[in-house]
């Protein structure tokens, strides 16, 4: 990855020569974390792992065959680098960020060792394993895929899956809100697998949740998770479990939904979709809402999905969303905006989704006002479109708009620098509330006083 400046500048658009020692002979970028292969040459590491697990098995720049693949650290390099950095501050240069080191793969084995444990009693030790292994590689690529290497998913899977048949035993039925007790006072068996049951997960089950979200997973991985039964846990995550678990089972959708099989089916899934619903409505910690809201959107994308997330309410708990987020505070805020406001949009393009939407009146047009022109063009032009859609469905969301100065906001942004599909959209809007616009001749006026050239 280059070297960014000031302003996004590169190193080369500002003519800053890196000195030949310093590039990565592969990139031939500026090193972040120059490592020694067995050969005695230096590289990225990055950009030598890349190579290494593309199945490359000699030396780019030697062409030797690599008979031991470990990287060695080249402190003295690194130092010198980022002497050279502090040295070209002046010139837009920053610092080349701390490395991460990959984690031992010996430690990782033990703890992996440890997270399989069986039976009841060693439940404490699957956490701790669990908790270990996701503090060492929470930080770095090298070590999710080493993790991954050494067989992780599957022990992740059976732990967090493992009520449904494993022997970890982890999850239980601790309320069937649909079913009744027998004479006994437990519940029946449920046909069709945990349909109308409240469950919750074990600690350790949690824990392992947390690392599965954070190691890359292959496309059988994602597909194993579709099952009946599967989904039905991790819906049941989404609605019971506790903030950091219904986060992390939102990730775990957003993640699976990278892949369009899978998508497919979660699409489809009324318990999934429901559940994300619910996760951005009611969810206390804004870090769980911002998961749920990325991975709506994903399935909002299939009409199946937008069909089912209408159903469950999800243009007041988006709307409700955008109020509350708030840039100081709200980690990774403009990616959060941009899902926000693109999935009211994708509602939009439903009649009925646009109704909904639409119902929210002035919270809506508040909403959607918040991104214009503050957050990124992609929200810009979702926000316009989307107002565009409910003013157009709405004469009250009209009057909404006119009354909260969504005008005053469309004139700055057709004389914005913007994309051009955005000043479309704000042009039609404008022409749509020119004849709401003047039954009320006070609020043209005051944008006329603000500077604003009128349309």
């Amino acid at each position: 990855m280059p070297v960014r400046l000031n302003r996004s500048i590169t190193l080369e658009q500002c003519n800053v020569q890196i000195p030949l020692y310093f590039r990565c002979p592969i990139s031939l970028e500026l090193m972040q974390d120059p490592v020694i292969l067995s050969t005695g040459q230096t590289y990225d590491r990055s950009s030598i792992e890349k190579w290494v697990a593309s199945g490359n098995t000699t030396c780019p720049v030697s062409m030797q065959k690599l008979e031991d693949f470990s990287l060695i650290p080249n402190h003295t390099l690194r130092r010198l680098i980022q002497e050279w950095c502090v040295a070209n501050r002046s010139r837009g240069v920053q610092r080349i960020p701390t490395p991460t080191q990959p984690a031992d793969p010996n430690r990782l084995r033990s703890l992996l060792s440890e997270a399989s444990s069986l039976g009841a009693d060693a439940e404490p030790t699957r956490v701790f394993a669990f908790r270990a292994l996701k503090n060492l590689v929470k930080d770095g690529d090298s070590s999710k895929a080493l993790l991954v290497k050494e067989g992780a998913v599957p022990i992740l899977l059976n732990t967090f899956f493992g009520g449904l048949g494993v022997e970890h035993g982890m999850m239980k039925k601790i309320e069937a809100a649909k079913i009744p007790r027998s004479s006994e006072g437990e519940f029946p068996e449920v046909a069709g697998g945990l349909s109308g049951c409240k469950m919750v997960v074990g600690e350790d089950a949690e824990e392992a949740l947390g690392v599965l979200v954070m190691v890359p997973l292959s496309d059988n991985d994602k597909l194993s998770m579709t099952r009946p039964d599967r989904l039905s846990l991790i819906a049941n995550v989404l609605q019971w479990g506790s903030a950091e678990a219904r986060a992390n089972a939102a990730l775990l959708v957003e993640t699976m939904s990278e892949s369009k099989g899978c998508r497919l089916v979660l699409a489809a899934s009324d318990s999934i979709v429901e559940g994300l619903v619910g996760l951005v409505g009611d969810s206390r910690e804004a870090s769980a809402r911002s998961a749920g809201a990325r991975a709506l959107y994903m399935l909002c994308l299939r009409q199946a999905g937008r069909e089912r997330a209408i159903e469950a309410g999800a243009a007041s708990a988006l709307v409700e969303l955008l109020l509350l987020v708030e840039a100081e505070v709200t980690p990774n805020y403009q990616s959060v905006v941009e899902r926000v406001v693109a999935t009211l949009e994708l509602l939009c393009m439903n009649e009925s989704g646009c109704a909904d939407v639409a119902r929210q009146g002035a919270k809506a047009v508040a909403a959607l006002m918040k991104s214009i022109l503050k957050v990124s063009d992609r929200a810009t032009e979702a926000s316009a479109s989307s107002l565009l859609a409910i003013c157009s469905c709405s004469q009250h969301v009209q009057r909404c708009a006119i009354q909260v100065g969504v005008i005053k906001e469309l004139l700055l942004l057709m004389q914005s620098d913007g994309s051009e599909q955005a000043k479309g959209k704000a042009m039609k809007l404008l022409k749509l509330l020119r004849t709401s616009a003047s039954l009320n001749p006070a609020s043209v006026a005051e944008y006329g006083r603000s500077g604003v050239v009128p349309f």
